[in-house]
């Protein structure tokens, strides 16, 4: 009676498909850049490639800058707000302040109109 043994693949067992790194960027630093990322490689006991992958992977990048459309509302709102203000410090002064109704209606589709554009929102 001859048995045949089923031999299992010897090695490391394949990851998912979605974990497979398949693609490579290749990032150029100087000498004491190099020193440095090894060191703090070393530091944390990880390889160099592992270190540099958890840091580009992991960290928080900057805010892009705001949007044109945005710094030229916010420049209106800050005008806006600028004689709102100096209409609420005569009131707490206790001085008399008289604004045309007409005026009040602007403002209050100012203020509507510079909210929708700050969150993209055309009328």
């Amino acid at each position: 009676m001859t048995e045949t043994k089923v031999r299992s693949r010897g090695g490391r067992p394949r990851l998912p498909a979605a974990d497979v790194r398949y693609k490579s960027v290749n990032v150029a630093f100087s000498r004491g850049e190099h020193a440095h990322l090894c060191e703090r490689a070393l530091a944390c006991a990880m390889r160099l490639a592992e270190f540099v992958r958890e840091t580009a992977l992991s960290r928080r990048l900057p805010s892009p800058p705001a949007p044109a459309v945005n710094r030229d509302q916010y420049a209106s709102l800050a005008r806006l707000s600028a004689n709102l203000n100096q209409l609420a410090k005569h009131a707490n002064a206790g001085r008399q302040v008289i604004v045309a109704d007409d005026l009040l209606i602007h403002m209050i589709g100012e203020v509507s109109r510079l909210r929708l554009d700050l969150i993209g929102v055309r009328e």
